[in-house]
């Protein structure tokens, strides 16, 4: 994807390369690591830590979105998140990106220097949210959802999930933009396990540049998440390989952001896969070193 750029409050992200968003979860109930960075002073050290695995990017969460869910209160949401994001703005230099889905919130974390939110609710109708993120000139990340943490994943069902996940992004681009919101401002995400089965799933991973509509880049996040243990019969601890496969395959195919909770080992799988691919086009089919 040469070229491509994500515009972040002042900060222009190359896509060149894929760039790894480190998951930093500041709730008590989250799916995979749920109280484990609840305290702060943890919280920041973790965020820390994951810059030096090579986190190109950190995401900021303080309402878990697993399914079944229920909604935080905007004033917790803040007491979880803002003094986190505070201190680690003044700690680390790469961009951080505030996960949530209320607008009061978007507007406190940008107020205190956030320079994304990665919005799980992009099918909202109140454009408040993006008036934020247009005023502050922010990064946004447009992530589908069918319906809401609490039920979303009961039975979801589609048409042809392709055709609609392409016509729901081309329809928010064409909104965001009447709010403020331009172009390269936006990555699209199609919220991997947020309102899919197995299948659904698989059929976004097979072909992410199918539903995107054209000169947007794609982020996924498929890190831990239930889908790989229903078809691999593992547990959270055992999800990394699949997680890793699925990224790789994902590289292969355009996408650019892989947001995860296991940074060093995506990073490293990342540049094994970014030295390979830089020389497919140094020899023909078939003549490469070491054939004969």
């Amino acid at each position: 994807m040469p070229g491509m750029i994500w515009q972040c409050r002042g900060q222009s992200l190359s896509l060149t390369e894929p760039l790894v968003m480190g998951i930093l979860n500041v709730t008590p109930d989250s799916f995979s690591d749920g109280g484990a960075h609840h305290d702060p002073a943890r919280a920041v050290a973790h965020g820390e830590s994951l810059v030096a695995d090579g986190a190109a990017l950190l995401d900021i969460g303080g309402e878990s979105t697993r399914p079944g869910a229920t909604p935080v209160p905007p004033a917790e949401e803040l007491r979880r998140v803002l003094p986190v994001l505070e201190r680690l703005r003044d700690r680390v230099r790469v961009p951080l990106s505030v996960d949530t889905r209320n607008p009061e919130v978007a507007a406190a974390a940008l107020s205190a220097g956030a320079h994304i939110i990665n919005d799980v609710a992009a099918h909202r109708t109140d454009p408040t949210l993006w008036q934020h993120v247009a005023r502050h000139g922010a990064g946004y990340v447009a992530m589908h959802m069918q319906g809401l943490p609490a039920t979303m994943q009961v039975a979801p069902q589609y048409r042809d999930i392709l055709a609609e996940m392409r016509e729901f992004f081309t329809e928010r681009l064409a909104r965001l933009a009447e709010h403020g919101v331009t172009g390269p401002q936006v990555v699209l995400d199609p919220g991997i396990g947020f309102g899919k089965n197995l299948e659904h799933n698989l059929a976004l991973l097979r072909d992410p540049c199918l539903f995107a509509p054209a000169g947007r880049p794609i982020l996924v996040g498929v890190s831990r998440k239930s889908f790989l243990g229903n078809l691999l019969g593992v547990g959270i601890e055992k999800r990394l390989p699949a997680g890793l496969a699925c990224t790789l395959w994902a590289a292969q195919r355009g996408v650019r952001i892989f947001r995860t909770h296991d940074v060093a080992e995506t990073v490293q799988a990342l540049r094994m896969w970014t030295a390979l691919a830089a020389g497919e086009d140094r020899h023909p089919p078939g003549v490469g070193p070491g054939r004969n």
